[in-house]
């Protein structure tokens, strides 16, 4: 008995929405980041669940090809929604996503973190954590491009974007971390205040995967 049609584009919207899914579970993953520090994030916590979901809404056709080797027939229509109005719901919830959550309601919650920023100052704490999450809301759509492009279309796609992730992170990122470390560390010294900390995080963030690789050769 062949799909209905209806069925096949229910299907077809839910996967059509999928990226604006990714992009909303970025940009939660920015107020997380900030919830749990900005500078520190819990495993397991929020922050890493909303990025475990952006990276499965990215990959969902490619993971959904597993589901046929578990006996599961997964039959994924094409060619788009032939129903008008499921067709214009797809298109205004992608349009409200992109155009109002991405252009007007993420500048707007990353200004707040850096009005938190200056609040954090002025109390005496330190204004790098609600820099670090203005940023990476800031950057939800760069974030979002740069997943896509890991994506291999593979049934490993998740997998693959992790790993990329994470050379990314160890390649690009922490280097930069590692130069911020050296200049606290300088200030810190200048105004004789203990540096040596900063010191010991700098070199151990330019050192992520070689200490790993150290962890891999032990087990």
């Amino acid at each position: 008995m062949p799909t209905p049609q209806l069925l096949n584009d229910i299907i077809s919207l839910l996967l059509l929405l999928a990226p604006s899914a990714a992009l909303l579970s970025l940009m939660l993953a920015g107020i997380a980041l900030r919830r749990e520090g900005g500078t520190l994030f819990a495993m397991g916590g929020d922050f890493t669940k909303w990025m475990f979901w952006a990276v499965v809404f990215l990959t969902l056709q490619p993971l959904l090809s597993w589901f046929p080797s578990f006996g599961v027939e997964v039959p994924l229509p094409g060619g788009g929604i032939n129903t008008d109005w499921l067709r214009s719901v797809q298109s205004d919830v992608a349009s409200f996503v992109t155009n109002f959550i991405l252009t007007r309601l993420v500048p707007t919650c990353a200004a707040y973190c850096v009005l938190r920023a200056i609040l954090d100052t002025a109390s005496g704490g330190h204004p790098l954590p609600s820099i670090l999450a203005a940023m990476f809301l800031l950057g939800s759509q760069t974030t979002y491009n740069l997943i896509e492009s890991y994506n291999t279309g593979t049934p490993y796609a998740p997998a693959d974007v992790f790993d990329s992730l994470w050379n990314h992170l160890v390649g690009t990122v922490m280097p930069v971390a590692a130069v911020l470390a050296l200049v606290a560390a300088v200030l810190n010294f200048s105004l004789r205040k203990p540096f040596l900390r900063h010191v010991a995080v700098s070199l151990a963030l330019l050192s992520v995967s070689a200490i790993w690789r150290l962890v891999l050769a032990m087990m």
